[in-house]
């Protein structure tokens, strides 16, 4: 069945969303929900029938229902505030509300835009890297824990389909496999995808162990693997968080694969999405230097395509790194255009979570007022994808900023929890140390300070915690030692420039901050 509603066309047989053309990213269960929703929107349907629908009768928590409807939201441009499209009826359930027409056949697809005004065209021409996950062998022995085996695969596909950097074949495909003596490479040509993961479920008594690993589908390399263990008191929370680890470790796994993967093609013309892949390794250096060279590959990814929403974020996110490291000076008119362009990214790509929490970060390190809708990004965010270590990262920074540190260690531990091996530990490590350092546990930030500077000596943010906690500590020598290396990353820091240009919400803190730097030796 084809259904058309406002710019959307939902096709159940092809189970595709479009938007005036333009394929729109759905996880499974998000894209049944929708389907389910529009065809029973001549009546409020109940959790129960949602249960049944989507989950097949399985038990799954209110949490996961409601993050799956808000991403259903989130896809059609709604939200819970407006219910434009999708209403809640407090303890009867939900409706789709808005005008719907059935349609015999597809009709036919508007040219795609160009220009400024690109919508969410980039989806379309934008080569993203694609994975099949292939049913997990079950090493038990017992035909019963197949069940299980097949869930965590569920679970896995739905969380990576939660990725907008990422195409994901679908289960049906995938799990044609099932059974079968597998040849990587060859599944790989008849999916064509680039990765595949598989892996393997054992059980021991009460006890239950799971292997994945992620192989590179043209040379069989691999690139990822690891393995997790659980007991079978609680199965769902289990795969749930299987599924999330799985999902927030292969995001930059596979991000330096195709990095390394552009390296060895050298093709001669770059497309938008392989600029974007420059640009990210480029990013990943932490340097002023490269830094500069990541714009230079995404101004170029922005003239290839200009309606790329992903460039525009990275573009801003790049510039408000610059601007917070104070490896680049940028007047009140840059800042204000890098922020015009953050705004412009969440505009044409509204569900894709990277580009809205990249967008966030720029919004909050730039805009002269306003900081606050930068956070209500972060979340929107994390209900898109919950396993974004970066996301929980970046939006726990902000939580404990704002004096929230509980929240934000929270979001930290779940980050570190999802990936502990993440190349960008430094952060979450320096988003602690800024926690501790609030709540005046000098000794704690110290160490976790430390700790992000064994992993990146150039993080400016690890070295004034260092600073300040030192000084309170009464030791001004040490805290000295930290401002002569903030002063080698950058010479003209001064205590007024800093405050220009980073945002305090807490005035008790900023004041800790002034006095602290000053006492440690760095000019007013």
């Amino acid at each position: 069945m084809i259904y058309q509603f406002e710019p959307f066309t939902l096709d159940t047989a092809r189970r595709e969303l479009r938007e005036r053309g333009n394929l729109v990213a759905l996880e499974p269960q998000v894209f049944d929900i929708l389907a389910h929703l529009i065809a029973a929107r001549d009546r409020v349907v109940s959790r129960d029938d949602l249960l049944e629908a989507v989950w097949h009768g399985r038990l799954v928590s209110e949490a996961t229902i409601s993050s799956r409807l808000n991403a259903a939201r989130a896809a059609v441009g709604d939200t819970g505030l407006d219910q434009r499209l999708i209403r809640t009826l407090p303890r009867k359930g939900v409706r789709f509300v808005a005008a719907v027409q059935e349609l015999a056949e597809l009709p036919p697809e508007p040219m795609a835009e160009t220009g400024p005004d690109a919508g969410s065209a980039w989806r379309a021409g934008s080569r993203l890297p694609a994975v099949a996950v292939l049913p997990f062998t079950n090493m038990s022995g017992e035909p019963e824990q197949d069940y299980f085996a097949d869930g965590i695969c569920e679970e896995i596909i739905t969380a990576l389909s939660r990725m907008s950097g990422l195409f994901v074949i679908a289960r049906n495909s995938s799990f044609a496999y099932k059974g079968k003596a597998i040849d990587v490479r060859r599944v790989g040509e008849e999916l064509g995808v680039g990765y595949v993961l598989e892996g393997s479920v054992r059980r021991s008594r009460d006890r239950l162990r799971i292997a994945g690993q992620l192989v590179d589908a043209a040379s069989g390399a691999h690139l990822w693997s690891d393995r997790f263990d659980g007991d079978l008191q609680d199965v769902f929370e289990l795969q749930e968080r299987v599924a999330g680890s799985v999902a927030a470790a292969i995001e930059p796994t596979l991000q330096q694969a195709e990095i390394g993967r552009l390296g060895r093609t050298a093709p001669s013309r770059l497309d938008a999405y392989e600029l974007l892949l420059r640009a990210n390794a480029h990013m990943s250096e932490f340097t002023g230097a490269g830094m500069g060279e990541a714009l230079t590959c995404l101004g170029e990814a922005l003239i290839v395509e200009p309606g790329y929403a992903p460039a525009m974020a990275a573009t801003a996110y790049c510039r408000a790194q610059c601007h917070f490291q104070g490896w680049a000076e940028q007047d009140d008119q840059a800042r204000t255009e890098s922020v015009d362009l953050a705004w412009r990214a969440v505009e044409l790509a509204p569900g894709d979570a990277q580009v809205l929490w990249m967008a966030a970060f720029a919004i909050w390190n730039m805009s002269v007022s306003g900081r606050g809708r930068a956070r209500d990004l972060f979340r929107r965010s994390l209900l898109l994808n919950p396993n974004s270590a970066m996301a929980l990262t970046l939006a726990g920074w902000i939580e404990a900023m704002c004096g929230n540190g509980s929240e934000g260690r929270s979001m930290v531990v779940r980050a570190q929890q999802l990936n502990p091996r993440d190349p960008r530990g430094w952060l979450m490590s320096g988003v602690m140390a800024v926690a501790d350092l609030i709540d005046e546990n000098d000794t704690g930030a110290i160490g976790w300070a430390e700790l992000a500077l064994g992993q990146n000596r150039r993080f400016a943010v690890a070295l004034r915690v260092l600073a300040v906690a030192n000084v309170r500590l009464g030791r001004v020598d040490r805290a000295r030692a930290a401002v002569d290396d903030l002063l080698a990353i950058e010479p003209t820091l001064t205590i007024s420039g800093f405050f220009a240009r980073i945002p305090f919400p807490l005035e008790r803190t900023a004041k800790i901050y002034a006095e602290a730097l000053a006492i440690a030796g760095l000019p007013a």
